[in-house]
């Protein structure tokens, strides 16, 4: 267990009662328990729901090393395209309990897939880091007169 709270920054927190926790706090705690079962595979829904943007990354970069390090399967649930695109090996896009798309990011998350599954234009980019698909939503006034891509 001690491990699992080091690799989730919580070893701080190891003596106060869960409902003492911010929202944050707590998310890091139910993953930090996750960890400690060290299963081959991790289920995880919205692992980064009420972090700030630096633990996101955190929290997202333990699960490539989980991944990548030691061969643990993860399949999480994310809403932030751009996370998903950057960190996931393997991209499944549902929209009304339906798939819509599955792949590899760039093959997933294209303009069309967004605006089919989200109802929103954008435009997808390289990201100029780690060359994954890079989702830049349009605003909703300007997107029904902008150019595609």
């Amino acid at each position: 267990m001690n491990r699992a709270m080091h690799a989730t920054g919580i070893d701080d927190l190891a003596e106060r009662l869960v409902d003492e926790l911010s929202g944050g706090q707590r998310q890091r705690v139910w993953l930090a328990m996750v960890l400690a079962q060290d299963t081959p595979l991790l289920l995880l829904d919205e692992p980064t729901t009420f972090l700030d943007i630096a633990h996101q990354i955190d929290v997202l970069d333990l699960c490539r090393d989980l991944h990548e390090a030691h061969g643990r399967t993860l399949v999480a649930v994310l809403h932030d395209l751009n996370h998903a695109a950057r960190y996931a090996t393997h991209l499944i896009a549902m929209r009304d309990g339906r798939v819509v798309a599955e792949g590899p990011p760039h093959d997933v998350v294209t303009e069309a897939m967004v605006a089919s599954v989200f109802g929103l234009a954008c435009r997808v980019i390289e990201d100029p880091v780690t060359g994954a698909p890079l989702v830049l939503p349009l605003d909703r006034r300007r997107s029904a007169t902008a150019p595609a891509s």
